[in-house]
């Protein structure tokens, strides 16, 4: 009584198959390792932003200058996107160990062909910070603050 029990009860039966087995070994840890590649790729930011800047939606805000001396200055705003940009009041502020200064403004500026730009020489101390600022319609923006 092929495919019976002992009761007379059919019992399911199951023929070999003939069909490939997935390997486990090599391939495995293979997969693995491209989708944690694969991942970091995804997960990965887009680009970092350079010392002395601050993102913003609509661009990029940054100061550069010699901390812990007199030297030039530079306040830049590079816009994203083509077309006129507006006319934006570009500055700075300072701070130490004890305070932080009030804004010193270089003044407006139009944004030609998506960047604004201003410079100053300004003397600072070692140990200072300096961050540039940004005001458009009454709202600042900042970068993080730029340290010696």
């Amino acid at each position: 009584m092929r495919g019976a029990d002992a009761t007379g009860a059919h019992t399911a039966h199951t023929a070999p198959t003939d069909a490939p087995r997935a390997r486990t070994t090599g391939g495995t840890a293979l997969t693995v390792m491209v989708l944690a590649v694969g991942a970091l790729f995804v997960l990965a930011p887009v680009g970092l932003t350079p010392r002395g800047c601050g993102d913003l939606s609509g661009g990029r805000l940054c100061v550069a200058g010699p901390i812990g001396g007199t030297g030039g200055f530079t306040v830049r705003y590079v816009r994203h996107g083509a077309g006129p940009g507006p006319s934006v009041r570009l500055g700075y502020q300072r701070k130490d160990e004890r305070i932080t200064a009030f804004p010193g403004w270089f003044g407006t500026s139009p944004t030609r062909s998506g960047r604004a730009e201003l410079s100053r020489t300004i003397a600072t101390l070692p140990g200072e910070c300096i961050r540039g600022l940004l005001d458009h319609r009454g709202r600042v923006f900042v970068t993080e603050w730029l340290c010696s």
